[in-house]
C-alpha cells in the first residue's frame, strides 16, 4: 500500500516500512506491505504483510502488559478520529498510539549463536564485546540471553554500541532499566514461542518516555524484528550443521546476498516465487504463534 485514496494528507513521516500521521497528542502508525533489507527498501511489495506484522504486534503488546505498558489506544480504525475511521484501507494495518519521546538505541537481545553473532564468537569468543563461554556451535542456545543495543539511524546503518557507550548517553539508570525490561521481555516471549514449537533467536525492541515512565512502542516481535525458526530445525541444525529454514525476511536477505543484490536492495523488484515464499513464511509464524 503506497497512497491513501481520499485522506486529506500525505504521512507526516515516512520510515522504511511504516508511515506515521500525527494527530498532536497521539499518532496514526500503518504497517505498509513494504519491506526493506540491507538499509534499503524494495522495489517489491510483500502482499498482506502490514497486516500481518500489526496482528502480531497487536497480540504480544496485549500479551506483554504484565511485563511493560505500551503506546496502544487503538486498534479497529473505525474508532480512529476524523476522517481516518472512514478509510478501509486501514483496516488490520493501522493503530493509535500514544506520542512519547523515543529513545534513541534499538534494544537488540540475542538468544541463539548464529549469523554475524557467530563469525564474532569464532574471532575472539566475543558478541559485541560481551565474553561467552567456549566450545559453543552454530546455533546454539547462548547460557543467558545477551543485551547488545544499536544506534538508531534513520537512514542508513545501525551501529552496534556498548551497554557503556549506551549509559554515557542516557545515564546509567536509564540504560539498566532498557537493558532488564528488553531481556525480560525476550525471555517471556522466547518462552511462549518454545511452547509453540517455535524458536525467537533474537529481537530488536523498541521504547519512548511518557512522563517519566518507560513503555513499548514500535512493532514487538514480528519477522521484521525478530529471527524466527521451527524449533525442532534448530535442534536438528546443531546436531547436523545444516542451516535451519528461517521464518522471517532473512529469506530475503538471502535471496538479495545470493544476487549480489545487497548493497544495493532499492534497485530490485523480487521474483514472484520469492514473494510469495515470504508471505508463506510470515503466515506461518502469524498462525502458530496467535492462533
Amino acid at each position: 500500500m503506497q497512497a491513501y485514496q481520499g485522506i486529506p494528507a500525505r504521512p507526516d513521516k515516512q520510515g522504511k516500512v511504516r508511515d506515521i500521521f500525527d494527530l498532536g497528542d497521539t499518532l496514526i502508525i500503518v504497517a505498509t506491505d513494504r519491506i526493506s533489507a540491507f538499509d534499503g527498501v524494495l522495489k517489491s511489495l510483500i502482499p498482506g504483510k502490514g497486516r500481518i506484522l500489526n496482528q502480531i504486534s497487536n497480540f504480544f503488546f496485549a500479551k506483554t502488559e504484565s511485563v511493560i505498558s505500551n503506546h496502544l489506544i487503538e486498534t479497529d480504525y473505525t474508532r480512529f478520529p476524523e476522517p481516518y475511521r472512514n478509510f478501509a484501507e486501514l483496516e488490520g494495518r493501522a493503530v493509535g498510539v500514544k506520542k512519547g519521546v523515543i529513545q534513541p538505541f534499538e534494544c537488540v537481545v540475542r538468544g541463539y549463536l548464529l549469523g554475524s553473532a557467530y563469525k564474532s564468537y569464532l574471532k575472539d569468543q566475543t558478541i559485541c564485546g560481551i565474553k561467552l563461554p567456549g566450545g559453543l556451535q552454530e546455533n546454539d542456545r547462548l547460557p543467558e540471553p545477551i543485551f547488545t543495543p544499536t544506534t538508531k539511524a534513520d537512514e542508513g546503518h545501525d551501529m552496534p554500541v556498548t551497554f557503556e557507550e549506551m549509559a554515557d548517553v542516557l545515564g546509567k539508570e536509564r540504560a539498566v532499566a532498557l537493558k532488564e525490561k528488553s531481556i525480560q521481555l525476550y525471555r517471556f516471549a522466547g518462552e511462549y514461542c518454545l511452547s509453540r514449537g517455535v524458536v525467537l533467536a533474537d529481537t530488536k525492541l523498541e521504547f519512548a518516555e511518557i512522563g517519566g515512565e518507560l513503555i513499548l512502542v514500535d512493532e514487538i516481535f514480528t519477522p521484521d524484528s525478530s529471527r524466527y525458526f521451527d524449533a525442532e530445525e534448530m535442534q536438528h541444525a546443531v546436531a547436523t550443521g545444516a542451516k535451519p529454514k528461517s521464518l522471517d525476511k532473512q529469506f530475503v536477505r538471502d535471496y538479495l546476498a545470493a544476487h549480489g543484490a545487497d548493497t544495493h536492495p532499492e534497485d530490485v523488484t523480487l521474483p514472484d516465487d520469492v514473494i510469495r515464499r515470504t508471505v508463506e513464511r510470515y503466515e506461518e509464524v502469524l498462525g502458530r504463534l496467535t492462533r
